[in-house]
């Protein structure tokens, strides 16, 4: 199989905000032959332009998709499945689409109905990201050492995943990974939606003001993640609900373990639960 050249390869990102941002900026590496973006923010276009981050910035994909080899959709889920839906006609034939949304399941299998048979779609999700969001914050080292989950389906081209592959190396990625989407959906459920929840509820929890210069490093990182960008979480956690609600009954459960080994003042209960959470840490690294 031929190794993909993205020296002759044109590639459109469509939503230049952090995460679209980002991939221009580390695009540049690989020295595709052109880089376009597709975004409603004219001014953003324009400075993305001007610093040379990409060749050229358009409003809407007609132009652009028509003669893109490589199309990356960094666009909220029901955002991103539309826009394909309603650019279908526009796509070059045999192009190559991926994603960046954090669900996977229902993106794939909506997008699966109306998709063009010479195109295809490989979902991706990039596990890195900012707790702030837009173009501004947009950096090419956002990639580095980080994972990627990539989530084929039956009628994926073995080729299209080989160029994915290849340019999450070349973004500086640690490894890509290949899952079902209905796996990727259940584990990110528990990995990175259910955090968003606790942060939210711990720094809701608190009626005490002013306690700025007497918070520790522990609450700022259990904390951290609940400086997020609304929409796009109220969207991805109403999305993924099933299996988040299945991750908050668990915690709940291990919460009310905790609560009652106080409650009773239970010591060998309340080492043991702490144990296993240092047994259980230990296994992360």
């Amino acid at each position: 199989m031929e190794e993909p050249d993205f020296r002759k390869m044109k590639i459109t990102i469509v939503g230049l905000g952090l995460i679209g941002g980002s991939y221009a900026l580390a695009l540049r590496k690989l020295s595709p032959k052109k880089i376009w973006a597709v975004d409603i923010d004219k001014d953003t276009l324009e400075t993305a332009k001007r610093k040379g981050i990409i060749d050229e910035g358009f409003s809407l994909g007609t132009l652009p998709l028509k003669d893109s080899d490589l199309v990356i959709v960094c666009l909220y889920p029901e955002l991103a499945i539309s826009f394909i839906k309603e650019n279908l006609e526009h796509f070059k034939k045999d192009a190559i689409i991926t994603d960046v949304v954090g669900n996977k399941k229902k993106v794939i299998e909506e997008i699966k109905l109306f998709l063009r048979k010479d195109l295809d779609f490989v979902g991706g999700h990039p596990l890195a990201g900012k707790e702030c969001s837009g173009f501004a914050h947009a950096s090419a080292d956002i990639f580095l050492g980080a994972n990627y989950l990539l989530t084929p389906v039956s009628g994926n081209k073995r080729e299209s995943l080989q160029l994915l592959k290849k340019m999450i190396r070349g973004l500086g990625c640690k490894e890509a990974f290949c899952l079902d989407p209905e796996e990727h959906d259940k584990i990110i459920a528990f990995t990175s939606q259910l955090p968003h929840v606790l942060a939210a509820a711990l720094i809701n929890s608190s009626g005490l003001k002013n306690i700025d210069n007497l918070i520790g490093g522990s609450f700022r990182d259990a904390t951290r993640v609940a400086r997020m960008n609304v929409d796009l979480w109220t969207e991805l956690l109403m999305e993924n609900r099933e299996n988040i609600l299945t991750e908050v009954e668990v915690f709940v459960d291990n919460l009310a373990k905790i609560q009652l080994a106080l409650q009773k003042e239970d010591c060998v209960t309340l080492r043991a639960i702490l144990e296993q959470a240092n047994k259980e840490k230990e296994a992360f690294k």
